[in-house]
């Protein structure tokens, strides 16, 4: 078998099948009574995990080393892994909004490997010196899989400011229980007026509580005062309890992402002094590693210790959005650095 020609094949089929699955997507949030389409949806994902699985398992038996060791190889791992945890999020949300937002940036990475980048940058090269190592697979694979979860991550609570229109603060559990909205909507039991308690808080917001129920419903409230008044249209309880979901899986996903990019770094740090004599050598990419831990250390420390929800915390994830990609591409492109070797200088 012509494992080049497999290749080849793979990363255009790869790009083919998530085109048209991002499509599916966006054609099923417009028009959401088609309910075949977010089967249809997630198939096309579950496709497409399999065919750049399948191209990276080529890559390896024609190298003979793990296929990521280049720009290319490291994008379709990327893909890969976005689809991958993308399946695990839209198996727990069940939203087919989640789809929606992934599948552009899988598409556009794919794209960008497959048709973009020159043949030279494309074909499997013998490692260089500093790469034959066996931390090369625990290191970079450990890291691309946390850039995979925190750009899925971020891109939900991207997904949470569109849905919410930036209309919702929640505060409260970080699984989302025990918390309040100051946006103007309060909780009751359906079909029955409940008496509503107006509660004085430090920032002068009003919280709203209702007496429990099992049946709950999500109505506005006229007469709330919030921080930043907005003048829109209410939110409906089908978006709210959406945006509580969005925000949950984001937070969710995340806290999968930032273990996996602590220990992506201590182990860089061991291979980096097998390699070059030294821990830490404040190396481009090295100081934006670290730059992307601080941003999402603060996001958990916000959601954990805080206890924030919603937007503040969306926003603050929507920046990490931005950090991780000058991490791992934006260096390279700006600079060179100990990590700049097959990429683009």
């Amino acid at each position: 078998m012509n494992l080049v020609l497999l290749q080849n094949w793979l990363d255009n089929a790869s790009f083919a099948i998530l085109f048209v699955t991002m499509l599916i997507y966006w054609i099923g949030a417009a028009f959401p009574r088609l309910s075949y389409l977010p089967a249809l949806g997630t198939t096309g994902m579950a496709i497409a995990n399999l065919c750049i699985a399948t191209l990276l398992g080529a890559r390896w038996l024609e190298a003979g080393y793990f296929p990521i060791s280049n720009l290319y190889e490291s994008l379709f791992f990327l893909t890969w892994g976005i689809t991958a945890v993308h399946l695990i999020a839209e198996n727990n949300t069940r939203s087919r909004l989640v789809g929606v937002v992934t599948t552009p940036v899988a598409m556009g990475i794919t794209a960008f490997a497959a048709l973009t980048l020159p043949n030279d940058m494309q074909s499997s090269a013998p490692l260089v010196p500093a790469l034959k190592s066996n931390w090369l697979m625990m290191h970079v694979s450990v890291m691309m899989l946390s850039y995979a979860a925190l750009m899925v991550g971020s891109l939900l609570a991207i997904a949470f400011l569109i849905v919410t229109r930036g209309q919702i603060i929640l505060q409260g559990s970080s699984i989302g229980t025990g918390g309040y909205r100051n946006n103007g909507y309060v909780l009751h039991k359906a079909g029955e007026v409940t008496p509503i308690e107006k509660v004085s808080l430090d920032n002068n917001v009003a919280a709203f509580q209702s007496n429990g129920s099992s049946t709950a419903v999500i109505e506005a409230v006229s007469t709330v005062q919030t921080p930043n008044p907005v003048n829109a249209e209410p939110l409906s309880p089908q978006r709210l309890s959406l945006a509580e979901t969005l925000d949950n899986i984001s937070y969710r996903v995340i806290g999968l992402g930032f273990p996996l990019l602590t220990i992506g770094i201590i182990a860089g740090a061991v291979w980096a002094n097998e390699a070059w004599g030294s821990y830490w050598s404040w190396d481009p990419k090295e100081t934006w590693a670290l730059i992307t831990w601080l941003v999402f250390a603060a996001y958990l420390h916000a959601r954990i210790t805080r206890g924030w929800q919603g937007r503040r915390p969306a926003i603050l994830a929507a920046t990490g959005f931005i950090v991780v990609w000058v991490c791992y591409l934006g260096v390279n492109l700006l600079g060179k650095g100990l990590h700049s070797y097959g990429w683009f200088f």
